[in-house]
Order: structure tokens, then sequence, then C-alpha cells
């Protein structure tokens, strides 16, 4: 019997656990937990929502809520990236863009995204010159980076419908940070391609043409959703890609600080076990590798892939 505050264990999951690069050459990638990845060449890094404060459930759930600049301090430190290029919001849900302006302000990266993101910038300061506003179809560069912004839809249930019309300043309710324009975000490079798929969902046939090597994959949710949902979900991101490798993201407890070890969600909120039962058999059909990202650690995401 699972009990609601219980949780899936990650040992039956050491296997698909990330290696560690140990050649920090070609296309280096860290993950901060959540969705959020720094990507890296040696001269320009991208970092998609960069969401470190992480408020505990009760403060979400009860109080207000507001980014901790040392946190973000602390990260771009121990990451060694003084400067970044972009910062990247998959939707503009707390736990995607509560951080994000204070990177931006941090090291002098533009904040790309939906109106809501700029929105949440200007809240927090961000000047116009570094907001950028995208649609469906844009692309931006940064460096050898162009990234490829692709109307996507939220994961089911989502709690913060809307867009954030007026500068939000923080603190403020978890809801005031509405969802705005959800992406997939595709980053081509000449080491190989990469998807950003923060959100368990599609938009049917958005992807179609579009092709990436590696996925970073939300899975969070789908835990609670039909099997079929999943093996549709797989099809139309995985399948139509023709990615070799995914990397699964958005299903750790992002209540609980980086400073630990990441752990799934809770049951009462998700369950990571019956959704790596019924990916795995999709990835062996489809000789797709599955990874299990470990904060903080550089990886190689497109190594033995080309």
């Amino acid at each position: 019997m699972k009990v609601p505050i219980g949780r899936p264990s990650l040992r039956p999951y050491l296997p698909y656990q990330q290696r560690t690069a140990t050649h920090l050459e070609g296309l280096i990638a860290h993950f901060l937990g959540t969705s959020s990845v720094l990507l890296s060449d040696g001269q320009t890094s991208v970092l998609s929502d960069g969401f470190v404060t992480r408020p505990g459930m009760l403060r979400v759930g009860m109080g207000k809520i507001a980014p901790d600049r040392a946190l973000v301090r602390a990260a771009i430190e121990r990451l060694g990236t003084g400067t970044l290029a972009a910062v990247v919001c998959a939707h503009s849900h707390y736990d995607h863009a509560l951080d994000a302006p204070v990177w931006a302000l941090e090291t002098g990266a533009e904040l790309v995204g939906s109106r809501s993101t700029a929105n949440i910038g200007r809240g927090l300061g961000v000047a116009e010159s570094s907001l950028r506003v995208v649609g469906d179809g844009d692309t931006a560069t940064y460096g050898s980076f162009t990234l490829t912004f692709l109307d996507s839809v939220h994961s089911p249930g989502d709690h913060y419908p809307g867009t954030v019309e007026r500068p939000l300043v923080p603190p403020a309710r978890a809801g005031s940070w509405k969802t705005g324009t959800a992406y997939s975000v595709l980053v081509t490079h000449p080491h190989g391609r990469v998807l950003l798929q923060a959100s368990a969902n599609f938009r049917p046939g958005a992807l179609r043409g579009h092709r990436a090597d590696v996925i970073y994959l939300g899975v969070g949710m789908l835990g609670k959703q039909p099997a079929a949902f999943l093996h549709t979900y797989w099809d139309e991101v995985v399948v139509t890609t023709g990615a070799r490798r995914v990397v699964l993201v958005h299903w750790d407890d992002f209540f609980l600080s980086l400073d630990r070890p990441l752990r799934p969600l809770p049951y009462l909120l998700d369950d990571l076990g019956t959704t790596m039962n019924r990916l795995l058999p999709l990835a062996h059909r489809d000789g797709v590798d599955v990874v299990l990202p470990v904060s903080w650690q550089p990886s190689a995401p497109l190594a033995g892939l080309t």
C-alpha cells in the first residue's frame, strides 16, 4: 500500500543514474533540479529556469514567496557562471520563473520567455533591454546556440492558469506566477540538438519536422495520468523527434533544498515508480537511452551519440 506522504525509492533506477562528465569538452550540462538545466560549450552558457530557491510546501501553500538572491549567487559561484547569455523560462509558474530574473540581474543574461515572464522580470527590476518576449517559431541566437521556441501545453492539472498582466513584485502568493505561454525549446548547436521539454504534455503535431538528439523530458505528474497518455506523449515528443537519449526532469520534490540529494515527489503528488514502469519499456522498444540526472554534477548529454 502506498502511503500518500511516502515516496518511491530511487534504488531500482540507479542503473539509469547520470554519469559525471570527466572531460569538460563539447556540450556540458548541469541539472539543478525540477527542469533547470545549464548548457555550456565553454564559450557561451544558457540556462533554463534556474529555480534554486525552492520554498517549502507550507510556505507555498499558505504564505508568500520570493526569490532568495543569496541562493542564486551561491549557485552562480558553485557553477562558475559569472556570465550567462540567456535565462529561458519554459513557462511562468514559480518553479520555473521565480529566480530567473535574479540570474539575469546577476549575470547580465537576457530573460527570455512569454509576456508573463517579462512582467515577472519587470517586477524585480530587469531592464527592458534585457527582456525578450518570444512567440511560436521564434528563434534567438547566443554564440553557437540557436534556440527555437515552439508553443506547447502545461502538464495536466495546471493549478495556476492564466497570464501575469502587470509587473509582479514579490513576495506574493505562489498563484501569482501564472502559466503564461508554455514552450518546447529546441537548442541547436554544432555539437548536436537538445530539446528542453519541461512540461509533460504536448500539442499534437507541434514537433513534426523537428529533430533532436537528446530530450530533457518532463515527467512530472505522469504517474497520475492514464497509461495511454504517457504512450502518446512519448510518441509525440520522443519518437517524432528521433531522439536517442532522454534525460528525465521535473520528477524531484522541488519543496526540498538543493543542498540535499534529489528525492521523488511524494505519492500524494505523483508516482515516479508508475511513470518508470510505463516509460522504460517504450525506451527499450525504440532503442532510447534513459538517464536520471544528478543535481550539480557536470554531464555530457550528447556523449556517445555522434
